[in-house]
């Protein structure tokens, strides 16, 4: 497959809008009025479903199956192994050492999303699981629900971000005090949160909600004095 195309002819995975007073990073933006108050005050009806996670912080890539080929992507869509970072190349590896799993789990035309974690960006991690957590099962640009999205990874092992929430609307600061101590071994402080909004069966929209805290990519070489920390030990 050729390097300088995009399997899926796409990004593998877009951006989150964020909630008010959620720090902003270059190019970010806050979600309307209306869908920040569903999230986290009133629900429209009983038809709304608020399910809300820990939010990571590594690098987004996704595995796809394309042409019934398993491929490795990160979050432009471009193929893992043609980045020049020691981290994608690594997640490549990985992919292809899990590939069994992946063919079990994807159907064509899907991708898992998650979190790559191998190596720290803003936070160090102590972890006691695999390097790769999954919080999204998209076929195109439809995502699969919760409940659907449990019964086909868990199944399988992959792991997917803490639960902090699941129901009805959560305040934000409600939502933090859940994130007092991580549940993947976060050894700083964990940046913030993700809210899910679904309804009538159907993934209605995600935003999330970001520590004023928060400095991007504070152990990238870059700004750790040429230094890579690795959280992952298969490096």
């Amino acid at each position: 497959m050729n390097d300088n195309l995009k399997p899926l002819g796409q990004k593998a995975y877009g951006s989150i809008p964020h909630l008010p007073y959620s720090r902003l990073g270059f190019g970010d933006h806050h979600i309307g009025e209306g869908q920040a108050l569903i999230a986290t005050k009133q629900t429209r009806d009983k038809n709304d479903l608020i399910i809300v996670q820990e939010k990571l912080d590594g690098s987004n890539c996704s595995v796809a199956k394309v042409n019934g080929q398993i491929v490795a992507l990160g979050r432009s869509g471009y193929l893992a192994e043609s980045s020049p970072y020691e981290q994608h190349q690594l997640f490549s590896k990985w992919v292809k050492t899990n590939e069994e799993r992946f063919e079990k789990l994807l159907h064509e035309n899907e991708r898992i999303c998650g979190e790559w974690l191998a190596q720290a960006h803003g936070t160090i991690y102590q972890l006691h699981h695999e390097p790769f957590v999954v919080f999204d099962l998209i076929t195109v640009n439809e995502r699969t629900t919760y409940h659907n999205f449990l019964l086909r990874v868990l199944p399988l092992g992959f792991v997917v971000p803490n639960l902090l929430h699941i129901g009805q609307p959560l305040s934000i600061e409600k939502a933090l005090k859940k994130i007092e101590v991580s549940g993947h071994g976060a050894v700083d402080e964990v940046e913030g949160v993700i809210y899910r909004v679904e309804r009538n069966g159907k993934v209605d929209f995600l935003t999330k909600f970001v520590k004023q805290t928060k400095i991007d990519g504070k152990y990238l070489p870059e700004n750790n004095n040429g230094q890579t920390i690795w959280n992952w030990n298969g490096k």
